[in-house]
């Protein structure tokens, strides 16, 4: 019996196709999360991204109208009389002029409501209305002769009284004049929601009378607190 010849393995192969191996383990779908922490995660990352957006388009404005904030001055003010009697009264005569300042080229002021209110010491002794305006870009607005005159009851006791006879010796007073508002910004077209921005001035005002005829004050800026 003729011994079967050994063929060497190192060629190709051209026998039947060799069937693939059977997987034991049948395919398991994938599982989409849908639970609370799924939601969360989805929620966060909207949150940042409207966040990113609303970051984005704030620089953008910022950097197209670059906004300031309005400058507001006493720039004269006289005080002709600050008599306080001895149950209290006050009798003054006081006089201001007060400068608004829009220092912005594209964003214009509504000042839809304004009052002026002067204090002593924490004591409101009186209050003005100035006249409703619109302000343009890169302008001035004055309101010369804002008068605060009469007389008003001012509870003043012990130290509180003491400090305003120093002061009376000394010739001149810290009276301070608040200026309360409720305006609007106008950006191009587009005008917006009403804010109450406050204006705080401190004023040091020498009594002007007969023995001192001449009042002397350099004028004050007024901080913006909104």
């Amino acid at each position: 019996m003729a011994e079967a010849k050994q063929v060497p393995l190192n060629g190709a192969y051209y026998g039947p196709p060799i069937p693939p191996q059977q997987n034991n383990h049948p395919h398991r779908p994938r599982h989409h999360c849908c639970g609370p922490c799924c939601i969360l995660t989805t929620l966060i990352k909207i949150i940042v991204t409207i966040i990113v957006i609303l970051g984005i388009a704030a620089l953008v404005l910022w950097l197209i109208y670059r906004p300031q904030s309005m400058k507001v001055y006493v720039s004269h003010a006289s005080l002709t009389q600050f008599n306080l009697t001895n149950d209290n009264m006050l009798n003054y005569n006081l006089t201001v002029d007060i400068s608004f300042r829009n220092p912005n080229k594209k964003i214009g002021f509504y000042y839809d409501k304004l009052e002026a209110r002067a204090y002593y010491d924490g004591n409101r002794f009186h209050s003005v209305m100035l006249p409703s305006f619109y302000q343009g870009h890169k302008t001035t607005t004055d309101h010369k002769g804002v008068v605060f005159y009469g007389q008003k009851f001012i509870g003043l006791d012990g130290s509180d009284r003491e400090d305003f006879n120093l002061e009376k010796a000394a010739g001149s007073f810290e009276i301070d004049v608040e200026i309360y508002t409720r305006m609007r910004f106008k950006i191009g077209s587009l005008k917006t929601n009403r804010y109450k921005p406050k204006f705080e001035c401190e004023l040091r005002l020498p009594l002007r009378n007969e023995s001192s005829p001449v009042s002397v004050f350099g004028g004050t800026k007024c901080d913006v607190d909104f």
